[in-house]
């Protein structure tokens, strides 16, 4: 069942994910001050759930988010850039889980929505996707680590594409980029959920551990340092219960082929 004082952002437990929606459509999902702290107050529930095992991020009515508010955008013009920092905290904090995120991008993400879909780990597309930076568009440079993101996402030259050329991919291009795992025609969220629910039956220190490694594997410059930090998390793995259960599990299975 929906759970949340802030009707701006809801957040319903699914089996062990949980589903974060965006719940502003009139306003096509902007990142407004109140939308960011609910936004902020939905995952520190669903991170403290000892159920969850994944988080879903999608918006309701047929935009994902359409970034900054106008009025956040006229306020940066005029010298007032406090509320353009807000907005960044509404995308680091989905950034920051320590649960693996998966933006189930239901239709545009548009700069700062750009940036909400960039900051989780997988990214699914129905067909109403677009995936805008707008920066250069209306010329501002874009903020929020937002070239980073999309370069590791896409690749320097796509990236710069996007960012600098105003590049507008739809789901099938975001796709063929490498920006959206796939193409999700019919049930977007169920099928986020469903993904999610692949995790279901591991424990959350490993998840949290393993998204920890795989988040820091890219920048990580050299092999060694990564079979050095590996090394150290698969030993700790090996000292779990739930490792101890699944060697005893391939025990069985040849004893019982024998």
């Amino acid at each position: 069942m929906p759970d949340g004082a802030d009707d701006l952002v809801r957040l319903e437990q699914r089996a062990g994910v949980a589903v974060v929606t965006l719940n502003d459509p009139a306003r096509r999902n902007v990142f407004s001050s109140r939308l960011v702290h609910a936004l902020a107050a939905a995952m520190d529930r669903a991170e403290r759930d000892d159920a969850s095992r994944c988080v879903v991020v999608t918006g309701a009515g047929s935009a994902f988010c359409a970034g900054a508010e106008v009025a956040t955008l006229r306020g940066a013009a005029d010298g007032e850039f406090d509320d353009v920092e807000t907005v960044y905290q509404g995308f680091l904090r989905v950034r920051d889980c320590p649960l693996p995120t998966i933006a189930a991008v239901n239709g545009p993400a548009v700069g700062a929505g750009f940036n909400l879909a960039l900051a989780c780990d997988v990214r699914l597309a129905g067909p109403g996707a677009v995936f805008d930076t707008r920066f250069t568009a209306l010329r501002l440079h874009p903020g929020g680590g937002h070239a980073w993101m999309l370069a590791r996402a896409v690749g320097q030259q796509q990236a710069t594409l996007a960012s600098l050329f105003g590049e507008v991919w739809d789901a099938r291009a975001a796709v063929d980029v490498g920006l959206a795992a796939t193409l999700v025609e019919e049930g977007l969220v169920d099928a986020a959920v469903v993904l999610g629910q692949r995790l279901a039956h591991q424990e959350k220190a490993y998840v949290e551990r393993l998204v920890a490694t795989l988040r820091a594997a890219l920048p990580t410059a050299a092999h060694a340092d990564a079979l050095a930090d590996e090394t150290v998390a698969q030993r700790w793995s090996a000292g779990r219960p739930a490792f101890l259960e699944g060697v005893r599990a391939i025990e069985d299975r040849i004893a019982r082929r024998s």
